[in-house]
């Protein structure tokens, strides 16, 4: 390795992204500009331009720099792209506006150590080398992602790789998988710094070569997205969605349990007939065991080939633990059977950590249906009219290789979810992509039932085929087809690119100890 590229790469903006302030302002903008790749914005190729910007600064730092340059960009990342908890804790917690900001606040700062913790890692094992720099950087990244999506329950949400739903690297999601998406948009923002401070050497060749490479996958993705991976069927199923749009604040009232079946009851009237009714998270607003008389009155009205599939609490003695508690859970009615227990729970939300402690100190705390317990691993698909429906429930479908590993068995996904807890915010439109990206990973129809939007009906590319909007009550009717087979994405799940991240790490590092 010469000399110079042994060193930090110098580029002619050095001097002004080399200053502390202006520095640190541009590594908040380009975490920012990450969630302008998302939905409502659809901006995906602003993705390797944030790259780009990210290496601009921190391509030059002194290691010992490189952790306060991932904080500062996550800290960009999700203040804007993530605090819309706010909403949830401010409006839902009870509790006051300066306890919400501090809490959001924490919420944002905690997410970005991972970026930060990513790029203390990054310069470790590249040390003040130029090219191991640019050549660790998307290993690093994706690393981060996955720690993130992993560790304390995870967050897996706002990956990169995920605004291709609309990008042109989409027909590469059911061979690679979301992951590998973003370890490619990585990889361009690192290609084109590199093909830059190539060509300021004059080293075209190596330029043009290296642009050669970046392109190609770009090139070839559209191609892949026509590329059917899976069956479909040609019989198809009909779908009547449910939105009930039921206000967040008396979801949970006993005084407004009657109108909200009544509402939910009157809305299907017209479709008993349909193959598949679907009812969102928790419309029945309370548990199996005390819904007896509502559930028979559904089997009485429902068509003899018709099977209603609606979230409910659950309690009894769980399957994992022994005891008695309360599971989130889906249920089919009809002709059908299942039920499904939620595994993934949203801490606060769902469970609180360090209950014990926690519990009772402000409302945010307290919230209802806050002490679920988590399902067991491994469970089947709900069967409708013959159909495998693997069932997820709101956060569930932000986790990519926990989708795809149940998908396997199943011949279409459904997905529920409450997203009123976010308002009119980014946050549920961003949760609508995220289960667009499962549907293209998985080459299966997904159909995605809200209570107050958006309900919607995916296809096997991801697209939305129809669609109710926000903040209305109304019924979603069409059609999906059962898929057969897997996707290669399916059958490796992330562990692919991961690998070859960490073959990356292992062969490019800044060895500790010389090899003589």
């Amino acid at each position: 390795m010469s000399s110079d590229e042994s060193k930090p790469l110098i580029t002619p903006a050095h001097s002004f992204f080399s200053n502390r302030w202006s520095g640190a302002a541009t590594l908040v903008v380009a975490g920012a500009l990450q969630t302008l790749t998302f939905s409502p914005f659809y901006l995906w190729w602003l993705g390797p331009v944030s790259i780009l910007l990210v290496l601009l600064v921190s391509i030059p730092l002194a290691a010992k720099r490189l952790f306060a340059a991932g904080w500062l960009t996550g800290l960009g990342l999700f203040g804007s792209g993530a605090s819309w908890v706010y909403i949830s804790i401010s409006e839902f917690g009870n509790t006051t506006i300066p306890v919400s900001v501090l809490l959001t606040a924490a919420f944002v700062a905690g997410l970005a150590l991972f970026p930060a913790i990513a790029f203390w890692f990054w310069g470790k094992l590249a040390k003040n080398s130029a090219v191991r720099r640019l050549i660790l950087f998307p290993a690093i990244w994706i690393l981060g992602d996955w720690l993130r999506g992993w560790l304390l329950t995870g967050f897996p949400w706002l990956y990169l790789g995920t605004a291709h739903t609309d990008g042109p690297l989409a027909g590469l999601a059911p061979v690679i998988g979301v992951h590998g998406l973003t370890f490619w948009v990585a990889a361009t923002g690192a290609a084109i710094f590199a093909v830059g401070w190539l060509v300021a050497r004059h080293r075209h060749v190596s330029a043009g070569i290296l642009v050669i490479a970046t392109l190609t996958p770009w090139l070839a993705a559209p191609a892949l997205n026509r590329v059917d991976w899976t069956d479909l069927s040609t019989e198809p199923t009909s779908v009547a969605a449910m939105q009930g749009n039921i206000p967040q604040l008396v979801k949970w009232d006993p005084e407004f349990l009657k109108d909200q079946i009544v509402a939910y009851l009157g809305m299907t009237e017209p479709y008993w007939d349909t193959d598949l009714i679907l009812w969102p998270e928790t419309a029945i607003p309370i548990p199996q065991d005390q819904a007896g008389k509502i559930i028979d009155h559904i089997k009485e009205n429902l068509g003899k080939d018709s099977t209603l599939i609606t979230g409910i609490p659950w309690y009894g003695v769980s399957a994992r633990t022994g005891n008695f508690t309360y599971h989130n859970s889906i249920t089919a009615i009809g002709n059908g059977e299942g039920i499904y227990h939620k595994q993934k729970l949203v801490p606060f939300g769902e469970y609180v950590p360090l209950e014990g402690v926690l519990r009772g100190l402000i409302g945010f705390f307290d919230l209802p249906m806050s002490s679920f317990t988590r399902g067991p691993e491994n469970q089947g698909p709900l069967i409708a009219n013959g159909a495998r429906v693997m069932p997820f429930i709101c956060y569930e479908v932000a986790y990519p290789d926990f989708l795809a590993r149940n998908a396997v068995n199943s011949d279409l996904l459904l997905t529920i979810s409450n997203d009123g807890w976010f308002g009119d915010s980014v946050g549920p439109l961003q949760h609508l992509q995220i289960a667009r990206m499962r549907a293209l990973e998985t080459g299966r129809y997904m159909i995605r039932g809200t209570n107050n939007g958006v309900t919607a009906i995916i296809d096997n590319k991801g697209r939305i085929t129809s669609s109710i909007p926000q903040f209305e009550r109304a019924v979603l009717t069409g059609e999906v087809f059962k898929a057969s087979g897997s996707t290669p994405y399916m059958m490796t799940a992330s562990w692919p690119v991961l690998t070859l991240a960490l073959i990356l790490i292992v062969f490019v590092r800044e060895r500790v100890i010389p090899k003589n």
